[in-house]
């Protein structure tokens, strides 16, 4: 009798084990998920910044400096976005039913807030393969698309992987309301040289250019447009006709601009809605239009591999500098071009 009873009290307590591992699974799938939906629960529910915990370390115990990336919502009722200024580039996708969607990047300073922020998509990864194991900050992801972000060379930051770093404004409606607090994931900005592997340089203007004071690109059911102030030697940027500014006024004035023609193909993907996600490609070549200084610049743009960085030449093979400052990258497909 005394050897049954001793195998009852295992076997409870294994089914008591095996009960926690589902629910703490249940748990991180949801916490991985929630954003993608614009659903699930609240991550936090005030702005106050908190004390900067310590990132959590890489496989070797070792946190490597490099860049925040953030996916950053851009539906109208998203607007005005939260530390958009601060980015040093800010790539824009195309997304399902034509909208777009900001991944904006930090190195050289971090804001005290970023949102809101939304879910990444399969271009991500891709077009992040140009920095070195950067962070990622988003909310969620379709469940088929999660094992390759776990699989890919970056730190994955979703909400609930680390305590505090995101939170829920309480005066903005879901799914448009989810902020994230840079400080949380990344001790301290890496600085310019976290950039250096994207292939961009900056420097003096190329020779020649043609002068263009405004620029719009369009997508199905998103528009862009960047009109040259002289006096800040900066441009403006509008989004479906209404000028960027921050939550604290701070306009969203980029000093370079580039137009990046890619092909853009149907993804495995589909949203809640059946709409499928289109997937860019920014591994290859082709053409774009840099903008700055008032000027449009012809250019060719080459990425061999995806671990490589995008150079932008002359037809003649000399650098296209951007100017020091803000940059944008509008991937618009290649078709669309005037």
């Amino acid at each position: 009798m005394a050897a049954v009873g001793k195998s009852t009290g295992r076997r409870t307590r294994l089914r008591r084990v095996a009960v926690a591992a589902v629910v703490v699974g249940v748990v991180t799938a949801g916490s991985l998920t929630a954003g993608c939906t614009g659903g699930g629960k609240p991550v936090d529910d005030g702005r106050a910044p908190e004390p900067k915990p310590t990132p959590s370390p890489t496989l070797s115990g070792e946190r490597t400096a490099s860049v925040l990336a953030v996916k950053v919502d851009n539906a109208p009722s998203a607007r005005p976005h939260t530390g958009l200024d601060a980015a040093d580039i800010i790539y824009v996708e195309q997304v399902e039913g034509g909208l777009s969607r900001l991944l904006a990047v930090y190195a050289s300073e971090l804001p005290t807030a970023v949102g809101p922020v939304r879910s990444a998509r399969e271009t991500d990864l891709e077009l992040l393969r140009q920095f070195d194991r950067p962070t990622l900050a988003f909310s969620g992801a379709q469940t088929k698309l999660l094992p390759l972000i776990d699989r890919a060379p970056l730190h994955a930051e979703p909400p609930g992987r680390t305590p505090g770093a995101y939170y829920r404004a309480a005066d903005q409606a879901a799914p448009h309301n989810l902020y994230l607090r840079p400080h949380h994931l990344v001790p301290s900005a890496p600085g310019k040289a976290a950039l250096t592997t994207t292939g961009f340089t900056y420097g003096a203007a190329p020779e020649g250019g043609e002068p263009e004071t405004t620029r719009t690109v369009r997508y199905p059911a998103a528009r862009f447009t960047f009109t040259w102030d002289d006096s800040r030697d900066r441009y403006r940027v509008a989004m479906d006709g209404t000028a960027a500014v921050t939550t604290d006024g701070q306009p969203v004035a980029p000093a370079t601009v580039v137009v990046q023609y890619v092909r853009m193909r149907p993804s495995g993907y589909f949203d809640s809605r059946g709409n499928n996600s289109p997937y860019t490609e920014t591994v290859g070549s082709g053409t774009a239009q840099v903008l700055r200084d008032g000027k449009s610049y012809e250019a060719l743009w080459k990425r061999p591999e995806p671990g490589d960085g995008t150079r932008f030449t002359t037809v003649d093979g000399e650098p296209v500098n951007f100017a020091d400052g803000q940059v944008w990258v509008v991937l618009t497909r290649a078709a669309s071009r005037d």
